[in-house]
This record gives structure tokens, sequence and C-alpha cells, in this order.
């Protein structure tokens, strides 16, 4: 029964043809990941977003319950 599944399932892998990505393909995804990355870094460590996240820390520790 899982010698049967296994074939069939090889079978559809075999038939689907080249669905995934290309090597050239990973190398311009993963470049625009950096990249995305490299940018929010850059939004997250401005002066501006980090006095409001500091800002936000210290209304969220300074909260009265």
């Amino acid at each position: 029964m899982v010698v049967q599944w296994w074939s069939k399932r090889w079978a559809r892998v075999r038939a689907a043809g080249e669905d995934g990505m290309t090597t050239a393909e990973y190398a311009v995804g993963t470049l625009a990941a950096c990249a995305l990355a490299a940018v929010l870094y850059k939004v997250v460590t401005s002066g501006a977003v980090s006095s409001a996240l500091q800002s936000l820390i210290v209304k969220a520790l300074h909260a009265s319950f």
C-alpha cells in the first residue's frame, strides 16, 4: 500500500515538470530578500522610528493597572 502511494506520488511529481525555482531565480529571490531586510533595518534604526519605539516601551513599562 505504501509502495503504491509512493509510486503514484512520484508519477505526479515527474509529470508536473519544472514548477520550482531554478538557481538563477533563487539568487534573485535571495538578493531581493536581502535588499528588503536592509531597507527594513534602516527604517527601524532611524531616529524617528527608534524614538517612537522607545516611547512606546516606556509607556508600556510605566502603565498603571
